[in-house]
């Protein structure tokens, strides 16, 4: 199966490691202590970030080591970039809103 960064940033937990990963490269163990999910869960989301090319792991001793790829994170902020301005422009204006109504209120009172 052909998976990309969208697919691993769609779940909640698959998000967590990854933020969990961009401060500091840790052992699959140490990523699966931080969770409250099983173990082989843990194991098959990083087998997805490993597939997106999101992680990297690497093996050091009897330990396997979780590294971040920033750089495939890419395609996602950009993607998510595209529609930043869009975002800001509809909360400006629903604000804007809010602050007619607000003024509309205190006159009536």
């Amino acid at each position: 199966m052909r998976r990309d960064v969208f697919q691993a940033i769609a779940d909640p937990v698959r998000r967590d490691i990854i933020e969990l990963l961009s401060n500091e490269a840790l052992t699959v163990n140490t990523v699966a202590e931080k969770f409250e999910v099983s173990r082989p869960a843990i194991s098959k989301h990083l087998k997805i970030l490993k597939e997106c090319g999101i992680i990297e792991i690497n093996k050091k001793g009897r330990e396997r080591f979780c590294e971040i790829q920033p750089k495939n994170l890419i395609p996602a902020f950009l993607w998510i970039e595209q529609y930043k301005n869009l975002w800001e422009n509809k909360l400006d204006a629903f604000e804007d809103y809010l602050m007619t109504l607000q003024t509309k209120n205190k006159k009536n009172e």
